[in-house]
């Protein structure tokens, strides 16, 4: 179903809220008429400046016993912002305006003034509870479809996860087994080559030993293939570096700052132990840390080198996700690997941070 155009709405709400001047206004004033009219007008400006829009109905909402213009502008309000005290504030300042006496001489009695102001009270905040509403839904909303993205995502690189470890098996299997039965094949050829007195014996061993040592190259090649494979379609894509920790920071989805730089002579190795590093905790704060910013910092001394990843206190509650648990306990294995060490925990500023120390 199509929703109705922006303007369509807003000409809408205009246009009762003229009515709602003009039903009560018989007896109106030429100055209350010139309040209503800024009211309604002002409608139109609820969507860019919902604020202010609701300011010029104020005086309407003093001079006329109008509710429309008043309630649209409050609603509109409420649906804009989050700000509880200044939602708040508005249904006072509005229950105030609608309650206080006019003309200005006009005296009302004590026990009238405050039901009227009670009255006010409740249609004031009658429409900023339902805008607060409808801003909650369309959050919520939002959040749904963040959540069913990042288990998409998740169920992705499980998928990714249970692929590289079935791969590894069989890259290990057939290195264990596959060429080590083609080597001895090679070998017992090489020596029945140099035996053999028979030139057609000689040659049938020449093409043996020739076939086998191609068949281990590609053997070879293959297992290199299974045991770096992570996933369908990155098989063949070379291992990450230091000069793609940029392009990753900015596919992250998250504010990140870099400040550092390491050396550009450092071991393969320990580039893509850093950018795994860096890759994993990004991803932790991405699920466990929603609306925080990170700063990714590099550091090297004239005995070790390693990252930092430092990241805020969160801005909105995290959402329970189905997970591994293994990406922290695979970056120290990692560290170990290569003699380092990996740490990581909260901060004091209720953030997390993750330190990677690595020897150059």
């Amino acid at each position: 179903m199509n929703r109705l155009p922006p303007w369509l709405i807003d000409l809408a709400l205009v246009a009762v809220a003229v009515a709602d001047v003009l039903v009560d206004g018989q007896d109106n004033s030429r100055v209350e008429f010139i309040a209503g009219g800024i009211a309604c007008a002002a409608l139109l400006l609820r969507r860019r400046f919902p604020l202010l829009a609701f300011a010029l109905t104020l005086p309407a909402s003093w001079m006329l016993a109008n509710l429309a213009a008043p309630a649209i502008a409050l609603y509109t309000l409420a649906q804009r912002t989050s700000n509880r005290p200044l939602l708040w504030g508005s249904v006072l300042v509005t229950s105030i305006a609608a309650s206080a006496p006019w003309p200005p001489g006009h005296a009302l009695d004590q026990r009238g003034m405050v039901v009227t102001f009670a009255y006010s009270l409740a249609w004031a905040g009658a429409p900023v509870l339902l805008g607060q509403l409808v801003r909650t839904r369309r959050d919520l909303s939002a959040r749904l479809v963040e959540i069913e993205e990042a288990r998409d995502h998740e169920r992705q690189l499980h998928a990714q996860a249970v692929l590289a470890r079935e791969r590894a098996q069989i890259g290990r299997e057939m290195h264990d087994v596959v060429a080590h039965q083609v080597s001895l094949i090679a070998v017992r050829a090489g020596a029945l080559q140099v035996a053999a007195t028979d030139p057609d014996a000689a040659e049938a061993a020449r093409t043996i030993r020739r076939l086998s040592v191609d068949t281990l190259d590609e053997l070879r090649h293959m297992v290199t293939l299974l045991r770096a494979a992570g996933g369908q379609g990155t098989e063949l894509t070379p291992q990450p570096t230091l000069a793609d920790l940029r392009k990753l920071l900015d596919s992250s989805g998250i504010q990140v700052e870099l400040r550092g730089e390491l050396p550009d002579e450092l071991a393969a190795p320990g580039q893509r132990t850093i950018y795994r590093t860096v890759q994993e905790a990004l991803t932790n704060v991405r699920k466990h840390a929603p609306g925080a910013t990170a700063t990714v910092s590099l550091w090297h001394d004239s005995d070790h080198f390693g990252v930092t990843v430092t990241n805020t206190e969160p801005t909105r509650p995290a959402v329970s996700l189905p997970s591994s648990r293994h990406g922290l306990v695979g970056l120290a294995e990692r560290a170990e690997l290569l003699g380092g060490s990996f740490e990581s925990g909260p901060t004091a500023e209720r953030g997390y941070r993750a330190v990677l120390r690595l020897p150059r």
